[in-house]
């Protein structure tokens, strides 16, 4: 496995969060020391919103060891306060995050539990409460 090295210091524009490159396979020898680092350093620049968008087109086919790699990196994330996005993942890999029920954030789809840009819930009268 691979990532995208973290030059010095980057100017980031604070709406467009930094992005970590994934490269792939991932196998379950991998450690995920090199990516938790560069993980951190994005984290760390300040001015990402607490956000890094993390490139998973690359990672080849989708298993646990790609799904390991992934919850470190949001467990390291939300430890300081963070979150990760995913960008291009294969439909298999979000199934499979699903699956183990880590539901993370996926580029151009509405966050977990929000509509839909443009729809709104209204109650008609003579509903139940619910």
């Amino acid at each position: 496995m691979s990532y995208a090295p973290v030059p010095g210091l980057t100017d980031v524009d604070a709406m467009r969060p930094p992005v970590l490159v994934l490269r792939g396979p991932v196998t379950p020898d991998d450690g995920v020391s090199g990516p938790s680092d560069a993980l951190r350093a994005l984290l760390d620049g300040g001015g990402t919103g607490g956000v890094v968008v993390c490139d998973v087109g690359g990672l080849g086919p989708p298993g646990l060891a790609a799904v390991n790699l992934l919850a470190r990196l949001q467990l390291l994330a939300r430890r300081t306060g963070g979150r990760i996005r995913l960008r291009d993942p294969d439909p298999a890999l979000c199934s499979l995050l699903d699956l183990v029920g880590l539901g993370l954030e996926v580029e151009g789809q509405p966050a977990q539990r929000e509509p839909a840009p443009g729809v709104e819930e209204a109650v008609e009268p003579g509903d139940p409460a619910v």
